[in-house]
């Protein structure tokens, strides 16, 4: 078992550990919310393409797609990306704060092969089938928030400590004395007593040597940031077949391997400007580095009801993913020389820095079953309107048991997430203008909020999308930029209290993706 595992449930027996163990169900969601993804001409049209077609989105999204290609295509998409955060706390006047995060990425690269039979041909009512590989990007974690603010004293970080104030057990005290002396910290009340921001008194009369762990002594305002950067993605490498049944009914699937790479880095300020007190500040610093591979398979089909309508659905199994993680914290406090609580006399002045030995654990995830439907109307020549409707089974997602995780934290976890998250549905609308050799594109998707106690939707994402392209010969090049918003309601631990700082955040993002590609 893993020290991470280990310090987690010592911290839940102590009722320290709130903010780090709800990291465990946010992981689960972060790798079940997933985004639309593939060439620019997929993106430009809010990825609504199940019952579309002819389109290398439909790998991830509906593989019977690839049975209408007429021809072999190979493609390639890079993109960058410009993210924006802005924080505050809830109820606070402090104004928003402002955080960016940019990136580079590779949104697609992708084969086709076709084989068609010639209308002559009809020794067999199989017109033609597809074989496709490609990479897509299904999902962009990189993000940025920042806060600051005022909060009172029985608000602050340190506050998440107070439970341990009444112990009795000199066993307890002794551990905190040995964290202290070897300099390894193995609980957050360990790390806040080698940060001198917490103390053991001792007992005045009795057997016992100690007695009570006090808090550092803090003024009663204080002010309070966090800036939390998010990076990486999840991306899926795809193999996949679809074809074509009397160019009327189109079948296919397809397999997929996962690829997952996440990196946040959480830095958390307070300070206090109170001369009478010897504690000037702390600052908590964790960084989380996940990596994970998996496997989904999904299956879709595509009926031509008419020469001009569509009917397209499509299932994708759970995702069954393995997590390595590396987890890293440390917590540095800053003590001033004036302050009347400074006793003993030889408190250290200045900044001191603690942490805990770097950790790495194991885990294991099945993401939910997505399910979509969709239609696809072509007006001939001119162009289409397409729109797609996406179930996904947040609340269904679960951890499975590995050598490294207890039974009863995997229990807890899954039971957090059948607590916290619901079904949601994911909608996605767009249309592609035809004019000669250039192509036009419009595109909306709005994914529903998998929170159960969201009840206006506020964390719902909206994505707005456009792009353009050109056919010319056996060369295409498509162009296509997206415009995400979400928010984030969220606090940074929790209190025994109940009032720990909440934080909502406005994010929004602009994505901007070029596809280069010939057909052969």
């Amino acid at each position: 078992m893993k020290k991470r595992i280990i310090w987690l449930s010592l911290a839940l027996v102590a009722g320290s550990a709130s903010h780090a163990f709800a990291q465990f169900a946010s992981d689960a969601l972060r790798h079940s919310r997933l985004q639309f993804g593939g060439p620019a001409r997929t993106l430009g049209i809010g990825g609504a393409n199940v019952a579309l077609g002819a389109d290398f989105g439909n790998l991830t999204s509906n593989p019977a797609g690839l049975g209408m290609y007429q021809k072999s295509e190979l493609h390639f998409t890079p993109g960058v990306g410009f993210g924006q955060g802005e924080g505050r706390i809830e109820g606070n006047s402090a104004a928003a704060q402002e955080a960016t995060q940019n990136s580079f990425h590779v949104g697609s690269a992708g084969l086709v092969f076709t084989t068609r039979r010639p209308d002559d041909d009809q020794t067999t009512n199989w017109r033609a089938g597809s074989f496709a590989l490609g990479f897509t990007r299904v999902a962009d974690f990189n993000s940025a928030s920042n806060y600051q603010g005022s909060i009172n004293n029985n608000q602050s970080f340190l506050s998440r400590l107070r439970p341990q104030a009444g112990v009795r057990n000199q066993a307890f005290y002794d551990d905190l004395d040995n964290q202290f002396d070897n300099n390894r910290y193995t609980t957050n009340l360990g790390l806040a007593y080698g940060a001198f921001l917490a103390d053991v008194r001792q007992a005045r009369t009795g057997a016992r040597r100690d007695s009570a762990v006090v808090l550092r002594q803090q003024g009663s305002v204080l002010n309070q940031g966090e800036l939390v950067t998010t990076s990486g993605s999840q991306s899926q490498f795809d193999l996949g077949y679809g074809a074509s049944y009397r160019d009327r009914l189109y079948i296919g699937g397809a397999i997929g391997i996962v690829s997952s790479n996440f990196t946040e880095t959480r830095v958390l300020s307070e300070t206090d400007n109170d001369p009478s007190t010897y504690f000037i500040g702390l600052r908590s610093r964790t960084v989380q580095k996940t990596q994970g591979s998996g496997v989904n398979a999904r299956v879709g089909a595509i009926y031509r009801a008419t020469d001009n309508l569509r009917v397209g659905a499509s299932v994708q199994t759970p995702t069954y993913m393995r997590f390595t993680e590396t987890f890293d914290e440390s917590l540095t406090s800053e003590f001033s020389a004036q302050g009347a609580d400074r006793v003993p006399s030889d408190l250290p002045v200045g900044e001191r820095t603690v942490a805990f030995d770097p950790n790495d654990y194991e885990y294991a995830l099945n993401s939910p079953l997505r399910a979509n439907g969709g239609l696809a109307y072509t007006i001939g020549k001119l162009g289409f309107i397409t729109g797609d409707v996406e179930y996904v089974g947040y609340g269904r997602a679960r951890f499975a048991n590995t050598d490294d995780v207890g039974s009863q934290i995997i229990t807890d976890e899954n039971n957090a997430i059948k607590t916290r998250y619901q079904s949601a549905l994911n909608l996605r609308l767009g249309a592609e203008g035809r004019f000669d050799i250039f192509r036009a594109r419009l595109g909306f998707a709005r994914y529903g909020s998998p929170y159960k106690t969201d009840t206006g939707s506020e964390r719902a994402q909206n994505f707005y999308t456009g792009g353009i392209g050109m056919r010319q010969g056996n060369f295409f090049i498509d162009a296509a930029a997206v415009y995400t918003t979400f928010n984030q309601i969220y606090t940074p631990y929790s209190l025994v209290n109940g009032l720990q700082p909440v934080v909502n955040v406005s994010n929004n993002r602009f994505t901007t993706s070029v596809t280069a590609g010939v057909t052969f």
